[in-house]
């Protein structure tokens, strides 16, 4: 019992740490990098090999995917046992880790003559697949046992899975020749928004997961005194 309280509590804290550092880190070397811009430009471009933050912005994403894992193993020891929803969201965060963090870390968004590399390819398809793992989350966070009897949590999971969708679709507007166009060219905007709607759900899942370290010291006060 204490070492699930401990790993839901380095979880909770672990989520904490990604979400809040991903924003200052991304938002203050950003606005250091001359020429870049936090509403046109790509989060993925701050990492490229021709930022100044190159290194530093890599290293930190894969601190992040190693960090929103540890949550991922927090939320699961925090309600299991439970349906298999449980464990279908512990796997949708781990793919987020996985893709958008450590993949994203690994393999940098470079172009060469304005063509994408391979590492480029690399870089988009595991950040793609992480970026659906944690787009559906809304979808199944909602059916798990300790959150599937709170009306509020699931109308929230609901607006946050089409706010959020809304602004992916912005972003990917990028990709069809909208570039110059009012919607098309805030690219950087829209990927902002929609990972800050999506950091704020997980983190409100991180102190609904904190809550039950509550009910782990009562089960084990009890166990001690009878």
């Amino acid at each position: 019992m204490i070492d699930k309280k401990r790993l839901i509590i380095a979880g909770f804290i672990a989520c904490i740490t990604a979400c809040t550092g991903d924003f200052l880190t991304l938002f203050i070397l950003g606005s250091k990098y001359p020429g870049y811009s936090q509403l046109f430009n790509t989060m993925s471009s701050l990492g490229a090999s021709e930022s100044p933050f190159s290194a530093f912005i890599s290293l930190w994403w894969i601190i992040l995917g190693v960090l929103i894992i540890l949550f991922a193993f927090g939320f699961r020891a925090a309600f299991l046992p439970g349906n298999r929803y449980v464990n279908v969201a512990f796997w949708l965060l781990i793919i987020y880790g996985l893709g958008e963090g450590i993949g994203s870390g690994l393999f940098k968004a470079d172009r060469v003559y304005d063509s994408m590399t391979i590492s480029y390819v690399i870089h988009d398809i595991l950040g793609g697949a992480g970026v659906t793992g944690i787009l559906v989350l809304p979808l199944v966070v909602p059916k798990t046992e300790p959150f599937k009897f709170n009306p509020v949590f699931r109308k929230f999971s609901y607006v946050v899975l089409i706010v959020g969708t809304s602004f992916l679709v912005l972003f990917t507007f990028r990709f069809f020749g909208f570039e110059d166009n009012i919607l098309g060219k805030y690219t950087g905007l829209w990927q902002r928004l929609f990972v800050l709607v999506y950091y704020i759900y997980i983190i409100t899942i991180a102190f609904k997961m904190l809550r039950t370290t509550n009910k782990i010291h009562t089960q084990t006060l009890y166990k001690e005194t009878t």
